[in-house]
């Protein structure tokens, strides 16, 4: 009960804008991650950058399982096994940016459609943390069962040999 897994793998494009720019995003992300994307909108409005509340300004892609851990191994190798410390928060996730969709295998360069940059966040669990989402007989999960920065950081080094810079 002790062991950590990973729960989900989040990859997301914020591109800011509606139309062909986040279709391209759409398609990047797609192509990647052998997922289907999602939208993701707006939740204020911004009249300096002209967003509207509600307008489609990026996409996203949740993996899991296998998924997860295949796109962990690729994504780790882009940026050379290297985060900081600061990447990671006091529950135990874990979250860092891709500066140019390119550097994944098989993705070339097109002038037509641009440069994208990704954020990834890794969500860390142990087994039972169900118990605090379900709905009948939900409880909470005790102190000493709760993943750490601590704990996420050793379970990565150990796993993925990430060096840690201060």
């Amino acid at each position: 009960m002790r062991a950590i897994e990973i729960d989900k793998v989040t990859v997301h494009i914020g591109v800011g804008e509606s139309g062909q720019r986040l279709a391209n995003a759409e398609k990047i992300l797609e192509t990647i991650t052998a997922q289907k994307s999602v939208r993701t909108l707006s939740k204020s409005r911004i009249p300096a950058f002209g967003i509207k509340k509600g307008e489609p300004i990026g996409c996203k892609v949740t993996l899991r399982k296998d998924k997860a851990y295949t796109f962990i191994d690729t994504a780790l190798s882009i940026i050379d096994h290297k985060l900081y410390k600061s990447q990671f928060d006091e529950t135990g996730n874990v979250s860092f940016g891709i500066e140019e969709h390119t550097d994944f295998p098989d993705m070339a360069y097109d002038p037509d459609i641009g440069i994208f940059g990704m954020d990834v966040c890794i969500n860390l669990k142990r087994p039972g943390y169900r118990v605090s989402r379900r709905r009948i007989q939900q409880h909470k999960i005790s102190h000493t069962h709760r993943l750490t920065a601590a704990d996420a950081l050793s379970w990565m080094h150990d796993r993925y040999h990430i060096e840690v810079i201060e």
